[in-house]
């Protein structure tokens, strides 16, 4: 399944898969349903209008129907692909594809969480195709694979041919507990500050794409703020390195070439029961052998009903006091304080430089108060090329955790989770090695 949001980043998203997605998953052989999601009336192919919040079939023009399900989905919601993946029969696809921003990306990820068969749901390997003006981690699957940095079409192409190679490798996900809202679950990035005031009120500039974000940073260091609050974190030992234990990173390329018998060569799924990570590849497989794989490898609802996605062993309750091994930081004045578990913030922000998708680490970044907004513009330009480090500014902090807890005293500010606005208030997160996969290429 390929989720695209047209309304992402410039609007452009829909455009983009037609001018260079469909033909390349086509070219590999690649089947795919393809969901649009938008809100209120759309128009279709031919420019005729469909009826709001119903689901309409669509076969594009020059394309058999073999090929390509085209499915358009119309729905004024809030979370609807959320929504959409929690009650989805998952066995009738082997992949779900997002093209749009990092912010669908994390409706889907909760989605498979809040299912019963969370743990089976959360091992359906994931792609991500940048349509959004964000694309934090489709900037950094394009940099695990050790290419030179690339933008706009040229991380789309690139994100593309990645996703066609079909290699999954696991990726840590992060959970974020809040005072008063559900857990949820992150892949990319917990901020607060500097980093999180510019990302949202940068929205009323999205119709300039990844510059919306230097134009919020130009904006947001004209009135610079300072955020009072209490940070706090568990490091990442040795020890802890070794109670995760080494997981499997390993990939396996499985070449079988589409079927042409077969309806539609489909995205197939990787064996759940394989101590190896295989890829996408092309195959056709029958409905009932997909469902009865599904049912020997899944625990019953009843079993799982209790589930919501895995515990967390490190967090107390956010009203308890922290464990003695956490680590206080003395500081309560902060410019920003930045959790990235990527390599990439955004296209052209390359924030934790040695980042891996799986290695189990939350990288912690917080500048404290007293930097001029000089310095701070500074540490941002050199952030683009990963050189912010190396600038060595005595305000800023860069710490690799395993959890951490953030109490803030401001009554008023802004707190983000993969981009996306969370409630206000005291937060806490803690990672998860290689608990989702993801298609590295």
């Amino acid at each position: 399944m390929l989720l695209v949001n047209p309304q992402s980043g410039k609007g452009q998203a829909l455009t983009l898969y037609n001018n260079h997605i469909q033909r390349m998953l086509n070219e590999a052989g690649v089947s795919h349903t393809l969901v649009i999601t938008v809100g209120g009336t759309q128009r279709d192919e031919r420019g005729q209008t469909e009826r709001e919040n119903k689901d309409v079939t669509l076969i594009p023009r020059r394309q058999s129907p073999s090929l390509l399900r085209h499915t358009c989905l119309s729905d004024k919601r809030q979370n609807h692909a959320r929504e959409l993946v929690r009650e989805a029969d998952l066995s009738q696809w082997d992949a779900l594809v997002i093209m749009s921003g990092d912010g669908l990306l994390f409706e889907v990820i909760n989605g498979l969480l809040e299912r019963p068969d969370w743990e089976e749901a959360i091992r359906t390997p994931l792609g991500i195709l940048p349509g959004g003006s964000g694309n934090g981690l489709a900037a950094s699957v394009h940099h695990y694979s050790g290419s030179s940095p690339v933008s706009s079409e040229d991380l789309l192409v690139s994100c593309g041919f990645l996703l066609c190679k079909g290699l999954v490798s696991r990726m840590d996900l992060v959970s974020i507990h809040l005072l008063s809202s559900p857990r949820l679950f992150s892949f990319l990035s917990l901020a607060w500050g500097f980093v999180a005031d510019v990302d949202i009120e940068s929205e009323k500039y999205r119709h300039v794409g990844a510059a919306r974000f230097t134009v919020g940073t130009l904006v947001r260091l004209a009135s610079l703020r300072v955020y009072k609050g209490k940070l706090a974190y568990l490091p990442v030992t040795e020890d802890s390195n070794n109670q995760q234990g080494l997981r499997n990173n390993m990939t396996q390329h499985c070449d079988n070439p589409p079927s042409s018998l077969c309806p539609a060569a489909t995205l197939s799924r990787p064996s759940r029961d394989s101590p190896l990570l295989n890829t996408l590849h092309n195959s056709c497989h029958s409905n009932n052998s997909l469902k009865l794989r599904r049912t020997e490898s899944t625990p019953s609802r009843s079993a799982t009903k209790a589930l919501a996605g895995p515990s967390d062993s490190l967090l107390p309750p956010l009203e308890q006091p922290l464990p003695s091994d956490w680590v206080v930081v003395p500081e309560e004045d902060f410019v920003l304080m930045l959790a990235m578990y990527q390599s990439h913030l955004a296209e052209d922000l390359l924030a934790a430089p040695d980042a891996t998708p799986d290695d189990g680490t939350i990288h912690l970044f917080y500048v404290r108060a007293g930097i001029s907004r000089t310095a701070l513009l500074r540490l941002f330009l050199a952030m683009e090329k990963g050189a912010h480090l190396a600038t060595n500014c005595q305000h800023l902090v860069h710490t690799k955790v395993r959890a951490l807890r953030l109490v803030p005293y401001s009554p008023k500010g802004i707190i983000t989770v993969d981009g996306e606005v969370v409630e206000y208030g005291p937060v806490q997160a803690e990672v998860h090695r290689g608990l989702a996969r993801l298609i590295t290429g």
